[in-house]
């Protein structure tokens, strides 16, 4: 299989995405991996041209740029460019660390939803205590939702989960306020019934609080409420680390605590990053297309390759695309 790779997005592009493309054709030898993008640039990282091509640009998508716009006006962007090599069938999948906005834009207009699939969502896996994860959709694609989107959104977290994450049963749950039935706003209150009826794992509401403790395997909600809530545990977990690295160069006796303690803490860092996860399919759409972290380095990336790699391995689009059309043909 092969991946489109843009290397001119993110915080530390070209030099991260460079390396992990070449960790991981070291790492799976069924990928080839085509960086798209200055080419004089990506030879300066370029060590091991195995199964790596270039595909030369010197257009960029910017993260200012208005996503829509830049879309249509770079046509040359490394970012369209990265995801007409999915449209036009020389690449199965594409990843980005660019503009969230201009990503999905380009996704829908290059690659197109599945049939069936109203609107893609945005879906990354967040960490639990355990280490496992789970997958929150949506976290921005879209602000307002409708009940069926959430039933769509569940039956591709469902699917993704079994095969990817190789979940048996994933649990689903609807983020709500409370987890009576009846809790919520009429957003919820609609799509509980249709989850319940629905031929997954549905354990009902789920409370924000009991997120990162593991209580369920997929989380849904609309875009609004899942971009607070992503950026709730970022931003809580990045001050966590600040508030103890604080405490822990205090004194002399709190720096030999922390000495002792060092390998304790890094472990628990891993469990809270992001890196270890891969990136935020834009699920819904007729092939994989992920977006990586915007401060990704060379570990996230290279977990990014390997989620993409996965998804076109376990045939993940198909399967969502059958699971969908069973439900049009119920609704029907």
């Amino acid at each position: 299989m092969k991946i489109a790779l843009d290397v001119m997005g993110g915080d530390h592009a070209p030099q991260a995405p460079v390396i992990a493309a070449q960790n991981a054709v070291k790492t799976f030898d069924d990928i080839e991996i085509t960086l798209v993008g200055h080419e004089e640039e990506i030879k300066k990282y370029l060590t091991d041209t195995s199964k790596i091509t270039i595909l030369h640009t010197t257009e960029k998508i910017e993260d200012t740029d208005q996503p829509t716009t830049a879309v249509r006006r770079k046509k040359d962007s490394s970012m369209v460019l990265a995801m007409r090599e999915v449209k036009e069938g020389r690449a199965d999948a594409c990843i980005s660390a660019g503009n969230t906005g201009a990503l999905m834009t380009a996704g829908l207009l290059y690659v197109g939803r599945i049939p069936g699939i109203d609107r893609p969502a945005l879906s990354p896996m967040l960490p639990t205590m355990n280490g496992k994860g789970f997958l929150l959709l949506d976290v921005g694609a879209n602000m307002d939702a409708k009940p069926e989107h959430l039933l769509q959104y569940a039956i591709i977290g469902n699917t993704y989960m079994e095969m990817v994450a190789k979940r048996k049963q994933p649990r689903v749950g609807l983020l709500n306020v409370g987890t009576e039935s009846g809790k919520g706003n009429e957003l919820t209150k609609a799509a509980f019934p249709l989850l319940e009826a629905a031929n997954f794992q549905f354990i009902g509401n789920v409370e924000a609080r009991d997120l990162l403790s593991g209580v369920a395997d997929v989380v849904v909600c609309d875009g609004f409420a899942g971009n607070l809530v992503l950026k709730s545990i970022e931003g809580t977990a990045g001050t966590l680390f600040s508030l103890l690295k604080k405490e822990m160069t205090k004194s002399i006796k709190n720096k030999l605590a922390a000495g002792v303690l060092k390998s304790d803490l890094q472990g628990l860092k891993g469990k809270l990053s992001y890196s270890e996860y891969g990136g935020a399919g834009l699920f819904g759409l007729k092939s994989p297309v992920i977006k990586a972290h915007g401060s990704s380095d060379e570990t996230a990336v290279f977990h990014a390759i390997r989620q993409a790699r996965e998804m076109v391995d376990q045939q993940v689009v198909t399967i969502i695309k059958n699971e969908v059309s069973k439900l049009k043909k119920v609704e029907e």
